[in-house]
């Protein structure tokens, strides 16, 4: 399959910004008047400037409250970037080593492979997803092992502390020797206690002190203050998405238990901070760290830990339903375009949130896009995804493939 590059856009002429404005709110347009979607922010930055911002549909359906480009969304899975940019930035400062063994940090941590024999985890494997966890979403009912350990994929109403939950996680078996596979996985909120341990400070006010508060991203954190200003989560549904319901599992693959959502949990100051899924924030705090990284880093982080994140740490493996498509340190990167069947250039970083959130990273042609919205799951892996991707891009959507699940 022959896949067109990207409309040239460089200079950023009135007439090829008015054409990518026209393809993006076509998309949305679309989605929204499909019921696909209740409401949406979508952010666009071509070489430093913004060149599409459209807040769209409604925050509240059954208010007609509309949806506002500062709306602050639950992020789920969005907070991985964020929390692994904090813990590149203590690697930076030399104060934690992406490849020694965590141990030297949590010594109470010692998770054990299926045999019984200790483990040894990195930094670097947590943070690319490699080191043998698994998800309790991802288990097919009530009695699978995270379930039985109680564990809290950090989005459901847990009372429980972090240091508690990392001792339930450490009680189930690795899935794998880490660093020999692949599989998505609480292993960002293990990176949260290290990224506490070594920082000496709640996980919240590390990740404050070590990035949203040097970038200026100021309503993006672990608790939401502004009620308001908070989208109500839909559901994709016939006819239409329903609300979503305090406590509701809503499995992310079929035939497995599905993510238990608490909606109360971002409003609570005392729920653990999840590091894998547990912020807050709006789409233009998210933009100006996807742009901090694509434009090499600034004074966050040096040019080569960018680059290390944006490469495949899977040793060439392809993520579940993603061909062509391996993991960074935070983050999907697109190694075959072709196999992938996408337009993006090959190294576009990728991901997701679990309750409508998709976003891409195109160093090669110096795009960042950001798509908030209230509609799980059709915003993060729906038809929606590949529509946007291919207005960016200007390709025809038929030949698009679904893009990978993220949570």
């Amino acid at each position: 399959m022959s896949l067109p590059a990207i409309a040239p856009c460089r200079g950023l002429s009135p007439a090829c910004a008015t054409s990518l404005n026209a393809r993006i709110e076509a998309v949305v347009h679309q989605a929204l008047a499909q019921q696909r979607l209740v409401g949406v922010v979508v952010l666009a930055s071509r070489d430093g400037e913004l060149v599409h911002q459209q807040a769209a549909g409604q925050a509240d359906r059954e208010s007609g409250q509309p949806m506002t480009v500062d709306a602050i969304f639950r992020l789920a899975s969005v907070s991985k970037p964020i929390v692994s940019v904090a813990a590149l930035v203590l690697v930076a400062h030399g104060r934690l080593d992406l490849d020694q063994d965590i141990e030297r940090w949590l010594p109470e941590f010692r998770p054990r492979l299926a045999d019984g024999r200790p483990a040894r985890i990195t930094a670097r494997q947590l943070l690319s997803h490699t080191a043998g966890f698994g998800y309790r979403f991802f288990e097919a009912g009530a009695d699978g092992p995270y379930a039985r350990a109680g564990v809290s994929d950090g989005m459901d109403d847990a009372t429980i502390s972090l240091a508690e939950n990392l001792r339930r996680i450490a009680s189930v078996p690795l899935l794998y020797q880490p660093g020999t596979a692949w599989g998505y996985s609480l292993a960002t909120d293990v990176l949260g206690a290290l990224i506490e341990r070594v920082h000496g400070t709640p996980l919240d006010l590390a990740v404050r002190q070590l990035v949203t508060g040097p970038l200026g991203m100021a309503d993006t954190g672990f608790t939401a203050r502004a009620a308001h200003r908070v989208p109500t989560p839909y559901v994709n549904d016939s006819p239409r998405p329903h609300r979503l319901r305090e406590g509701e599992a809503v499995p992310v693959i079929e035939g497995t238990a599905g993510i238990r959502y608490s909606l109360a949990r971002i409003f609570n100051d005392q729920a653990f901070p999840s590091g894998g899924a547990g912020m807050a924030g709006t789409a233009p705090d998210f933009l100006r760290l996807l742009e901090t990284l694509r434009q090499g880093g600034g004074a966050l982080l040096p040019a080569a830990l960018v680059a290390d994140m944006g490469r495949d740490q899977t040793g060439g493996l392809d993520l579940p339903d993603a061909p062509g498509t391996g993991f960074g340190l935070g983050f999907s990167v697109l190694r075959d375009p072709r196999r992938a069947g996408s337009p993006e250039s090959a190294g576009t970083w990728r991901w997701g949130g679990a309750y409508g959130h998709a976003w891409f990273v195109d160093r090669s042609q110096g795009l960042s896009v950001v798509a908030f919205t209230n509609t799980l799951y059709e915003g993060m892996s729906g038809r929606f995804v590949t529509d946007l991707r291919d207005a960016v891009y200007g390709v025809a959507p038929a030949a698009a493939q679904p893009c990978q699940r993220s949570a």
